[in-house]
């Protein structure tokens, strides 16, 4: 892979890559939901297109101040469901859906933050009190733009949370995961309660040659689909990006990669701006010997990232919070053997405002 640095301009490349005809995307899922919503590797990487390229958007969504807690619990927006497809393949650990939601462009956000989701019906809290259920958040996994590039639509990326009881040797339905299996059984049409947007920590920097290296387990590769869209998708004149988007994915098996089409038709549509490199720990090993994990994939290239840190790249982290410690232990460990005091350039990393994690 070829060396890179935070203060490089990296040329645009004008490649364009036809992508194979699979399903009609998001469009087609509208008008037959049943035929694609269930199959075992449905394309929702929904560039919707067939070719990478830039897009015409409404760049009135790039005027005003960042949205923020525009809808609160007790007052909530509500939406409707455009779109629920499985991206998983047969043999993925779970099951994890890419949800379109019509928001009619009246709940705008931008990239990185995130929105709340109110499941439906109600429970009994500690007083003896019936009230709605509690406020789940969801990485936006869109540009402010959406899937169709018209800014009416967002999308989720939610995976199914079950529970295995092994007493009763299955699934105890009565321990699910209530907002994300409402999200992943929604049909078109169904109503969805939201609040939002909220969130300042995973927002994309200003400088369009910034370097951003990406680091996701599982769905926390949501807010990073948006970045990349905006990226290399959409025709935004005050944004014309010159950078580098580095991504370090980490799930099971290939089966359970997310927006792997997109993510390889951008990367060869631009190899100078775009790197992708997956941690799958039930194929892959490490150099010990082990499980390849995301930080092992990470210190592969520890000396380019440490290089583009040194540099000025933002580096973010979202996914679950048991990657993290794993992570800080590598790079203080890799820190270390190259002299460096840790705590040191952590600390300049974090007042310069290059060190973004949001994990649950």
């Amino acid at each position: 892979m070829q060396q890179t640095m935070a203060n490089q301009t990296f040329a645009p490349n004008a490649q364009r890559v036809v992508l194979k005809p699979r399903t009609a995307g998001f469009r087609a899922a509208r008008a037959a939901p049943s035929v694609s919503r269930r199959s075992a590797k449905v394309v929702a990487q929904a560039v919707a297109v067939e070719t990478v390229k830039k897009h015409k958007v409404p760049l009135k969504l790039e005027e005003g101040d960042m949205p923020l807690n525009t809808f609160s619990p007790k007052k909530p927006f509500k939406a409707k469901v455009v779109s629920v497809e499985r991206i998983v393949g047969p043999k993925a650990t779970g099951e994890t859906c890419h949800i379109v939601i019509d928001t009619r462009g009246e709940i705008p956000f931008w990239e990185g933050q995130s929105y709340g989701v109110i499941p439906p019906g109600t429970k009994i809290n500690s007083k003896g009190k019936e009230v709605p259920h509690g406020t789940r958040l969801y990485s936006i996994a869109a540009s402010r733009y959406g899937d169709n590039f018209d800014g009416k639509t967002t999308s989720l990326c939610v995976r199914r949370a079950t529970y295995w009881d092994p007493e009763m040797g299955k699934e105890d339905p009565a321990k699910k995961g209530l907002c994300s299996n409402f999200l992943c059984d929604a049909k078109p049409g169904d109503e969805i309660t939201m609040t939002g947007p909220t969130g300042k920590i995973l927002l994309m920097p200003e400088d369009p040659n910034a370097v951003f290296i990406m680091v996701a387990t599982g769905t926390g590769i949501a807010p990073y689909r948006a970045f990349w869209r905006r990226q290399f998708l959409e025709d935004v004149p005050q944004y014309k990006f010159t950078g580098l988007s580095w991504l370090f994915m980490g799930v099971a098996n290939s089966d359970a990669k997310l927006y792997d089409e997109e993510i390889q038709a951008i990367a060869k549509a631009h190899p100078k701006q775009f790197r992708v490199d997956y941690a799958l720990s039930r194929e892959q090993q490490n150099k010990k010997g082990g499980k390849m994990y995301i930080q092992d994939k990470v210190e592969e290239y520890a000396d380019e990232v440490f290089d583009l840190l040194d540099n000025g790249a933002h580096i973010y982290f979202c996914g679950l919070k048991g990657m993290m410690p794993g992570i800080q232990e590598m790079l203080e460990r890799v820190a270390k053997e190259k002299g460096m005091v840790w705590e040191e350039f952590f600390a300049k990393l974090k007042s310069n405002h290059q060190w973004h994690v949001e994990v649950y």
